[in-house]
């Protein structure tokens, strides 16, 4: 094996390239291989038919995100059908990236999440059960993958051997574009969900104006959905651009408490994301910091990220000239 034999300790060598020149860039890569144990599920054959290949990719492509948060957390390279298998080469560009990605291997949300996904894009009426094993080169990283700074360093020395494959291209550009999107994808679990909490709604690949990238469920909220506040009835709706960007820019300091009140049934916000966000951001200053956790909120809750819930969370940490502002209640009192 190409690592073993370097005269170098696998330590000294790994730890050597990430304290090494600042713009070095930490880019690795790993072969994710994943197997339905449904004999009604044959993954390989779905995948090979053009019809069926975009729900497929779709319900791989969204476990991913949902393994690092963040759809650009992990670049899918190459699909290869190798039956039973599906092997998906992986490529992480980001030291990050790739340990939540293994610690959501480990703990077993990537593989709940795909089930799930797979349940929804295939529009099955069970959970579609896989088996996942995580390869690099001749390495098996399921046995030491409680090992994470092993995993890392070899995932960190198995170099992608070829750039994207133009059918991911082409599968990515199909769900930007919503081709294949239908209405199941309505209802579904939240990020990181297990089987038995279905009660959320998992991110699509919607495109949106460059002013918000985030992604979201399609479809809208039912027609007389209200809410109380102050005494007077408001419209509830889906949390707009315009909303996420005064949020990012008022709520100052409190993001983080805002972000432990929104955490209530959204696991895509369970500890330590919020802390990690905040590490994470923490150049960017404040504005950006509380842009990304509602960015998170949106991603994981889809259409169920509505205006009530976040003016909810900013009345419980006493923000209400924000939520007034969110509700436009000083623009009408001055039409009044």
């Amino acid at each position: 094996m190409a690592l073993l034999s370097r005269k170098e300790t696998p330590q000294t060598s790994y730890r050597g390239r990430k304290m090494g020149d600042a713009s070095d860039v930490w880019v690795g890569s790993a072969y994710l291989f994943v197997q339905s144990t449904s004999e009604k599920v044959l993954l390989p054959v779905m995948y090979g038919d053009p019809k069926q290949k975009p729900c497929v990719f779709k319900a791989l492509k969204l476990a991913l995100a949902d393994s690092t948060g963040s759809l650009n957390g992990v670049d899918v390279l190459k699909v290869h059908c190798s039956d039973p298998h599906l092997i998906i080469q992986l490529k992480f560009c980001k030291e990050d990236n790739c340990r939540r990605f293994l610690q959501s291997y480990r703990e077993g949300h990537l593989q709940d999440s795909l089930q799930n996904h797979l349940k929804l894009s295939l529009s099955m009426s069970t959970l579609v059960p896989v088996q996942m094993e995580l390869k690099t080169g001749s390495e098996k990283l399921d046995a030491m993958i409680r090992e994470e700074e092993r995993c890392l360093e070899c995932i960190y020395h198995e170099k992608p051997n070829r750039l994207r494959d133009e059918e991911i291209t082409e599968l990515e550009e199909s769900l930007r574009n919503c081709s294949f999107l239908d209405n199941n994808d309505n209802k579904g679990p939240s990020l990181n969900s297990s089987p038995t909490s279905l009660s959320s709604s998992p991110p699509s690949l919607n495109s949106l104006p460059p002013s918000y990238s985030s992604v979201e469920i399609s479809g809208s909220l039912p027609k007389g959905d209200t809410f109380t506040f102050q005494g007077r009835q408001f419209a509830n709706r889906k949390i707009s651009p315009d909303d996420h960007q005064t949020f990012a820019k008022l709520v100052s300091k409190k993001w983080k408490q805002v972000g432990r009140s929104l955490q209530v049934n959204c696991r895509a916000l369970r500890d330590p994301v919020i802390d990690n966000l905040a590490i994470e951001y923490d150049r960017e200053g404040l504005y950006e910091q509380a842009y990304q956790l509602l960015r998170r909120f949106i991603d994981s809750e889809g259409k169920r990220a509505t205006i009530q819930r976040l003016v909810a969370a900013l009345e419980e940490n006493g923000l209400i000239s924000l939520a007034e502002e969110l509700l436009c209640l000083h623009q009408n009192d001055k039409t009044l």
